[in-house]
């Protein structure tokens, strides 16, 4: 049976980007969202080996922490000529400086050692997480995906981590490029079109009153 989200929601991360994003999403449900940062609680371990078990981790860490329903999500960058690299390790890929400009300019030269040089080579995809974790246990849990084409330079400055690298398909400009409504608004103002967008209406349809 699924839970619905009322009042107020951890969100377990300290990822600005991310945190925006969360609470865009929530807001016209009227949960009341808090983020770590804002409620003091620790970064626990990512020791999962995939996306939603790491989504999982942070959700009930951060529940048991702050006694409320915590939302967590755990999100990557998935390179097929890479072997699916970044994938889980996508932040870690950017360094202790949050560095996405080195991150992506790390994914291009291991493309072009491999010979990725053109589109059909240069197939990725991202992968949204997502998990609330209520103080006794229950859990509710989502995945969802967003495929796209791998560019070179970057293009944009809009979003966050490898935003303006990726271009998803049937668009003609990057996550970089694309304003934040363009990119993970739902409708009817946005396309839903962003990994997280699409793993929040699965989350919302399960656990949050209609908008």
């Amino acid at each position: 049976m699924h839970r619905r989200i009322t009042g107020q929601l951890a969100i377990a991360t300290h990822n600005p980007g991310k945190l925006a994003e969360m609470r865009e999403l929530l807001a016209p449900h009227g949960i009341e969202a808090i983020s770590a940062g804002e409620l003091g609680l620790a970064e626990p371990a990512e020791t999962g080996t995939t996306f939603i078990a790491n989504a999982r981790i942070k959700a009930i860490a951060a529940s048991r922490a702050a006694k409320l329903p915590a939302f967590a999500d755990d999100s990557g960058l998935v390179v097929d000529a890479l072997d699916g690299a970044p994938g889980i390790h996508s932040a870690r890929w950017a360094g202790a400086d949050k560095d996405f400009t080195a991150a992506m300019a790390r994914i291009e030269r291991l493309l072009q050692e491999r010979g990725a040089t053109t589109p059909d080579k240069r197939k990725a995809h991202f992968v949204s997480a997502l998990c609330v974790a209520w103080p006794d246990g229950h859990l509710e849990e989502v995945e969802a995906r967003v495929d796209g084409t791998l560019v070179w330079p970057p293009r944009g400055s809009a979003g966050f981590g490898y935003d303006p690298a990726f271009l998803p398909d049937g668009h003609q400009r990057t996550f970089g490029e694309m304003t934040s409504v363009e990119k993970h608004g739902l409708p009817p103002l946005g396309l839903g079109l962003s990994h997280r967008a699409r793993a929040f209406v699965k989350l919302a349809e399960m656990c949050l009153e209609p908008a």
